[in-house]
């Protein structure tokens, strides 16, 4: 806990790392709403369904409570390790802010509809906020942790914690019909040019994002 409580010590006192934590939240912030207004429209224009090789030879399994719940002890997990390593923070909220924001441009571009099929999520529940129907491609429940493997590619726990989570949640959504197989595969290469443009964007938080990394290994 004194580790801890120097690390924010040194860090609460930077003002460039301060100004950085501030504006790596704010355009979060700005890309959920961007996001949420995206899979709006995204949803309300869908159109048909269409076929899919693997959707068409596979039956719904009711993985309902995965698609809920996985994501949010995923997150809170990630969110803990950010907590314990305040120098993460700046470089990841960035990127994944990146990632929200390209992925809503790819949302209100084509407006498929759903598989017929697809698992019907309570109305109710908290994640028809965020996947409400229309927001097919590309995976965010694939892309996501796959960019954190990315992120974290030099720690090889995280490594595979993220890879394996990106894999189930890519077969999560196809075994509920929630995308369709294209929205799955496309996300891994679309994350890793994700990945690549953060890292340009950002050079001066990767620095200090492997430089943290490395005084762990």
């Amino acid at each position: 806990m004194n580790k801890i409580k120097q690390k924010y010590a040194v860090y609460l006192n930077n003002r460039e790392f301060l100004a950085s934590l501030a504006f790596s939240v704010l355009i979060l912030l700005a890309s959920l709403v961007i996001n949420f207004y995206a899979v709006t429209y995204a949803t309300a224009r869908a159109s048909n369904a269409v076929t899919d090789l693997i959707l068409d030879n596979i039956r719904v399994y009711d993985v309902d409570g995965i698609f809920i719940y996985g994501p949010i002890f995923f997150y809170l997990f990630v969110a803990y390790i950010l907590i314990m390593r305040p120098h993460l923070i700046p470089f990841t909220l960035k990127s994944m802010s990146l990632f929200i924001l390209i992925r809503a441009i790819f949302i209100s571009l084509t407006h498929l509809g759903p598989s017929p099929l697809q698992l019907v999520i309570s109305p109710a529940n908290i994640m028809n906020y965020f996947t409400p129907g229309g927001d097919l491609f590309f995976s965010g429940h694939t892309g996501l942790p796959f960019l954190l493997a990315l992120i974290f590619w030099e720690n090889i726990r995280f490594r595979v914690f993220f890879i394996a989570s990106a894999l189930l949640f890519g077969a999560i959504v196809l075994l509920g019909h929630m995308h369709y197989s294209i929205d799955v595969l496309a996300a891994f290469f679309i994350t890793y040019t994700i990945y690549r443009i953060a890292s340009a964007f950002f050079p001066k938080d990767k620095k200090i994002f492997a430089s943290g990394l490395e005084h762990e290994n």
